[in-house]
């Protein structure tokens, strides 16, 4: 494998690439899962007649009993598509390679992701408040509700955090339970009659409104909020800025913010 630029720059990264297909590693990933990963997701992608480059990014957690995390992207049909899981080291690939065949499988036939989702552990829990390591500064996509939960079908989130082109808000769309899919705006609590072409909808999954504002906090504040009431993500309005944040909880307990660029 070749050396390649750390991502973080307390992080060595390498990398074993091909013109199509590039498998990332962080941490003791054994040469073994690099070459599994470049066959098994080729092979998917020629199953179903995918000729597009696939970027793979497998981390190994330096505690052997924590979970590896296998994340694979790649551009369907011009969209961006992407899974992520975690699995016990040897497995974990294999289960983020069946997980993308189901994915692609599903989005051609236009079908909703199932919830809850066994592939993903609960990260919703009581903790000591946790330090925020990283921080995403994105160009926020401006749409509706749907469309945000088609980008966020498409790309394995479990919320995700956009400006709903409806009020001018700030707002995240996010699996709720066994319900579906809810919507949290920054102030806007009532359901806006949709277009006609276009309903408040995304595939079979009705968007249920959240009922009440979001809360404005510093980030401080939020962390501490998150971690105590034991979620796995939180919707806040910035105190600062008055920009709508996402803070969620990553595989390792620690958090991520994502705020709009």
């Amino acid at each position: 494998m070749n050396s390649s630029q750390p991502l973080y720059l307390s992080e060595q990264w390498t990398t074993a690439a091909d013109p199509d297909l590039a498998v990332t590693t962080r941490g003791a990933v054994p040469p073994a899962d690099v070459t599994r990963a470049v066959r098994a997701i080729g092979r998917v992608l020629r199953r179903h007649h995918l000729d597009v480059p696939a970027r793979v990014r497998v981390t190994a957690p330096d505690d052997l009993d924590q979970p590896t995390v296998v994340q694979a992207n790649i551009r369907m049909h011009d969209t961006p598509t992407r899974v992520q899981v975690t699995g016990p080291r040897g497995f974990a690939v294999t289960f983020a390679v069946e997980r993308l065949d189901r994915q692609i499988s599903r989005l051609v036939s236009h079908e909703s992701r199932s919830w809850p989702d066994p592939a993903r552990p609960p990260l919703a829990r009581v903790t000591e408040r946790r330090p925020i390591v990283r921080r995403k500064e994105c160009a926020l996509l401006t749409g509706t509700p749907a469309e945000a939960a088609s980008v966020m079908d498409a790309m394995d989130y479990d919320s995700y955090l956009f400006t709903d082109s409806q009020t001018g808000e700030d707002a995240v769309v996010h699996w709720n339970g066994s319900e579906g899919i809810a919507l949290a705006r920054q102030r806007a609590t009532i359901t806006p009659a949709p277009p006609a072409d276009q309903p408040l909808t995304t595939h079979s999954l009705p968007v249920m409104v959240r009922p009440d504002p979001t809360p404005t906090l510093t980030e401080d504040e939020a962390s501490t909020w998150l971690c105590r009431s034991g979620l796995a993500f939180l919707f806040f309005t910035d105190e600062q800025t008055g920009r709508g944040k996402l803070l969620y909880r990553r595989y390792d307990g620690d958090l991520t913010v994502v705020a709009p660029a």
